[in-house]
């Protein structure tokens, strides 16, 4: 009989912010400290954070620690204040 190997999906708020120095996005993932990435689009800034948050877990998995979960999405929106 064949083994299962059984993955878990998780899911993560990412932080986009657009790079107006330079074009593209810098991309964060808060519940996942030091995860960060960038792309010139926001397509391939969203790619590189999800390949760049599958290896931040992996190290974590490897080293038997607990994987952080976000116990609930956030909203990210912007507001406008007067002064």
């Amino acid at each position: 009989m064949a083994k299962r190997i059984s993955q878990k999906i998780y899911q993560y708020t990412a932080i986009f912010e657009p790079d107006v120095r330079s074009g593209g996005f810098t991309v964060t993932i808060p519940s996942l400290p030091g995860c960060i990435s960038e792309g010139d689009t926001f397509e391939e800034a969203a790619d590189n954070i999800k390949e760049a948050a599958g290896l931040y877990l992996e190290v974590i998995k490897e080293q038997k620690a607990d994987i952080p979960e976000e116990e609930r999405g956030v909203v990210v929106a912007p507001i406008q204040i007067r002064v």
